[in-house]
């Protein structure tokens, strides 16, 4: 067996699978180039860290469970006036997440809370922290089938761990009260120690009809406020934005 294949067994091995994948190009480069050893083997181990972040960022987007995967560059914040953009951009620096603040976006449905929200939960997640996206609904239904077992501890527990969490669309649907107290008890494990992201279609003044007991809601809204950014979006929704400018061009007699 040659030294050659010797060298490509052992980077096999080692799994350094970049750095075999460009071996030959590597070698062909020294020769061409005269470059030293050190040279190439800096070179070649910056190619494999950077494969292996690549490859980290893509497993963490991929279990961090995002409804798709839209960047800040995709929102149209000239159809959302509302917003400001500067605070949005200060959000993706991720300092709310090193001060364990919440986001709380609240606004009708389609008005962009759901993008946004994956938005800076993506860039965490490519920043290596673990974070997961849930629908609220969802949410609920899994605290309803751990308050029937017994177990709604564990749901917290598990919950509790990811560094940043994203609730989508509280509001929808009303809950039973043990579901909200679990709810509740998710909220306080987090408070002051990881983030939550949320949106609500729902005022924070009728979330006591969401969770069927004002008093438990106050307690909920209390510890995502405290430390937190509120974001209020008011405009028409993205999902008729076409419509309106079809409208505007005066089509739609034609059809």
């Amino acid at each position: 067996m040659s030294t050659y294949t010797q060298l490509l067994n052992n980077l096999d091995q080692l799994k350094l699978t970049k750095m075999r994948e460009i071996l030959p190009n590597y070698m062909d480069s020294a020769v061409i180039n005269d470059k030293s050893i050190t040279d190439i083997l800096k070179e070649m181990t910056d190619e494999e860290i950077a494969f292996r972040e690549e490859r980290a960022r893509q497993i963490n987007l991929t279990i961090s469970h995002f409804p798709f995967h839209k960047t800040i560059d995709d929102f149209d914040f000239s159809y959302q006036p509302s917003i400001n953009k500067s605070q949005i951009l200060d959000l993706l620096s991720l300092r709310f997440v090193e001060q364990n603040e919440n986001i709380l976006f609240i606004g009708s449905s389609g008005v962009g809370k759901t993008h946004l929200a994956t938005s800076i939960g993506m860039e965490a997640s490519s920043k290596r922290y673990s974070t997961y996206f849930i629908h609220f609904n969802t949410l609920m239904e899994k605290f309803k089938k751990a308050a029937a077992e017994g177990r709604i501890e564990s749901v917290v527990k598990h919950y509790s761990k990811y560094r940043v969490l994203i609730i989508d669309e509280i509001g929808y649907l009303p809950i039973d009260r043990d579901v909200a107290n679990g709810f509740f008890q998710l909220v306080a494990a987090r408070y002051e120690k990881r983030p939550i992201i949320l949106t609500t279609n729902q005022p924070l003044s009728k979330w006591g009809d969401v969770f069927g007991d004002y008093t438990l809601a106050n307690a909920i809204i209390d510890r995502l406020v405290h430390h937190s950014y509120i974001i209020k979006i008011t405009g028409q929704s993205y999902r008729i934005k076409g419509k309106l400018l079809y409208d505007e061009e005066g089509d739609v007699g034609n059809r």
